[in-house]
């Protein structure tokens, strides 16, 4: 598939959440894990701008806790 130049910029945000399988670390290796590989696939996406960063460390997706 080629390429499309597009003048057009994408506002996105990092967003990871907790694996039960990392127990009671201060951060989780999935949510480092996460990161990285969000931040490796969108080093060649010049379109996309990343306006922040979220990680749900310590929730899981049962919990109805708003965390800011």
């Amino acid at each position: 598939m080629e390429n499309l130049k597009t003048d057009r910029i994408y506002h996105a945000a990092v967003y990871a959440r907790l694996s039960k399988e990392d127990g009671d670390k201060e951060e989780s290796d999935s949510i480092v894990n996460q990161k990285e590989l969000i931040r490796a696939f969108l080093e060649d996406k010049p379109d996309i701008e990343v306006c922040g960063e979220w990680a749900d460390d310590g929730y899981s997706g049962a919990d109805f806790v708003e965390v800011r």
